[in-house]
């Protein structure tokens, strides 16, 4: 069964990875992404991450009953809110029988979420302020 969760709270990475834990999978992979420092020569302070909320959680529920129709266990959780450097804002994890699986298909999660779920951020750099989301392809 899957988990997905948008929050302003910070992740809980080992809550989450106990999620995970199965008998019957065999490969874990887990991406995170944080809030860095340095976009080539843009220099970031903050970012504000936020939602249409209700799209969010029916695209990424989406996205995970896909990967979990293929046989494997699926987390998702997004931050919303102001994030300073290095905190996290997003944690993918998949359980799946072999390692290839459960890489491949925490790429695919990853990249479709960053395509297709309306959540977007706010990003506070040294230039004044970018806006990124479903609407860019850069991000």
């Amino acid at each position: 069964m899957h988990y997905i969760k948008i929050q302003e709270d910070p992740i809980n990475f080992s809550d989450l990875y106990q999620k995970l834990i199965d008998p019957k999978f065999g490969g874990i992979d887990v991406f995170i992404g944080t809030v860095r420092q340095w976009t080539n020569d843009i220099e970031t302070s903050e970012i504000e991450y936020s939602a249409y909320i209700d799209m969010a959680m029916k695209e990424l529920n989406k996205l995970a009953i896909e990967i979990e129709n293929k046989g494997a266990n699926v987390v998702i959780v997004h931050r919303l809110g102001l994030l300073s450097l290095t905190e996290a804002s997003v944690f993918v994890g998949v359980a799946a029988s072999h390692r290839d699986e459960a890489f491949k298909w925490c790429r695919y999660l990853i990249d479709e979420l960053k395509k297709n779920v309306p959540i977007w951020k706010k990003e506070f750099n040294d230039h004044g302020i970018d806006w990124g989301g479903i609407q860019t392809s850069a991000n």
